[in-house]
């Protein structure tokens, strides 16, 4: 019987030995106060480089209160931007506005677990400025300067919110409408109707604006319908205006946020539609595809047009 007795209780205390390690490893048991977004950043060593960031930025007060969201970089984020940006750690960590300026474009001020993402639609950090996260394979975050990153962990839990770690570091958009058009060769002939119109100023102001951009080949059709050269279209200010700013919604309207077969008033006045094959008909009944969308700056969103859409 006490021979028995003594492997009962041998078996026993075995089973919870196992028991207290299982615990430990999950994090501890339910009574165990839940570590805050920093504390569990510290304890993830491949969270380290952002510790570093946070404490250098000032920022480990701010993200161990109130109730947040955090898309936290690894460390292989870290050293892929170093790489991009051309600098050293050592550079980025004292460089405190930018810092400051990158970290806090990672942090919602709400908890918004994976499944509430909004997915297509424009996200505003605390920082300002906006990305958005879609379903394509596994999350992808389009970022300000139109960068990807995938969210490759989600739902970690804080006791002040939650984290999602992300391979890559999120940067908020450097360059306004007309810089990020300026910058790509198909909108060359928009720039220079932009420049000729007038209209530099306007779309550089805070917005947001969205703007439908026709190409080049857009503009080459658009002078052989109207039966006018390019040194006319740009002479003809007024009506170069009155197209233009009819190419200029006043709001941020991302793809997945377009209202369907719905009349979209323009910065001009008058209206078109945009139907569920991104397909507009402006105010003549002429069709235009939306060929590429969401090209996003830092004041609103640039869509791209194969032709020049017309007012009445």
């Amino acid at each position: 019987m006490n021979t028995a007795f003594n492997r009962r209780t041998v078996l026993m205390a075995a089973a919870l030995g196992a028991g207290t390690t299982l615990l430990q490893a999950c994090g501890g048991s339910d009574d165990e106060p839940q570590r805050n977004i920093v504390e569990l950043a510290q304890n993830t060593p491949d969270l380290s480089i952002l510790v570093e960031a946070v404490t250098a930025a000032g920022l480990a007060n701010t993200l161990s209160t109130g109730m947040l969201t955090v898309f936290a970089p690894t460390n292989a984020a870290f050293a892929a931007l170093l790489t991009e940006l051309g600098v050293t750690k050592e550079a980025l960590l004292a460089n405190k506005p930018l810092l400051t300026a990158v970290l806090t474009y990672h942090v919602l001020g709400s908890k918004v677990m994976r499944a509430d993402v909004p997915l297509g639609k424009a996200i505003t950090p605390v920082s300002g400025g906006f990305f958005k996260i879609e379903s394509n394979n596994g999350l992808k975050i389009t970022d300000g300067r139109n960068r990807m990153s995938t969210i490759t962990s989600t739902d970690i839990q804080a006791s002040n919110g939650v984290v999602h770690l992300v391979d890559k570091v999120l940067l908020p958009a450097d360059k306004d409408i007309v810089a990020t058009a300026s910058a790509l060769p198909d909108f060359s002939i928009l720039v220079e109707a932009v420049v000729a119109a007038g209209l530099v100023t306007t779309l550089q102001g805070t917005g947001p604006f969205t703007v439908f951009a026709p190409t080049n080949a857009a503009f080459a059709a658009l002078l052989t319908e109207l039966g006018v050269s390019k040194a006319e279209l740009l002479a003809n200010t007024a009506l170069l205006t009155k197209v233009l700013t009819y190419h200029v919604v006043p709001a941020r309207v991302l793809k997945a946020e377009v209202p369907v077969n719905t009349a979209i008033t323009t910065v001009q006045g008058q209206t078109f539609t945009i139907n569920s094959n991104l397909v507009i008909t402006d105010q003549n009944m002429r069709t235009s595809n939306i060929t590429a969308a969401d090209v996003f700056t830092s004041n609103g969103v640039i869509h791209v047009v194969d032709k020049v859409i017309l007012p009445k």
